[in-house]
């Protein structure tokens, strides 16, 4: 008696085409060739973009930080490792925060690491 899994192919078809709503041309329509390849493809690009966007964000924090250093007349290491000896546990996300939405609280933190 043979195995018949019509089901089982078109399940896991379907399974992949909903994955590659969106695609163009044969990306979306062919299964074997485009779709289920282009699927496999978009996850382990949207993993590593994941990682990817964390590294972007510390990247535009640093920046936003070491421009209000600028201004207050610290570079952005020894500010950090001012922070660093006066022990105060805040991270860069919360200081770019600060210097963009609170500047004069940021130059009393700016303060206290300088002196």
């Amino acid at each position: 008696m043979r195995v018949k899994r019509g089901n089982v192919a078109r399940q896991k078809k379907k399974k992949v085409f909903k994955r590659t709503k969106g695609f163009r041309g044969a990306g979306k329509k062919l299964f074997k060739a485009s779709a289920n390849v282009r699927a496999i493809k978009a996850g382990v690009k949207a993993y590593r973009d994941r990682r990817k966007k964390k590294a972007e964000f510390r990247a535009l924090w640093i920046q936003r930080l070491s421009a209000a250093l600028t201004a207050l007349g610290l570079s952005y290491s020894k500010f950090i490792g001012g922070l660093k000896k006066a022990n105060i546990k805040l991270d860069r996300k919360i200081l770019a925060d600060l210097a963009v939405a609170d500047s004069a609280v940021f130059a009393q933190i700016a303060a206290k690491v300088k002196g």
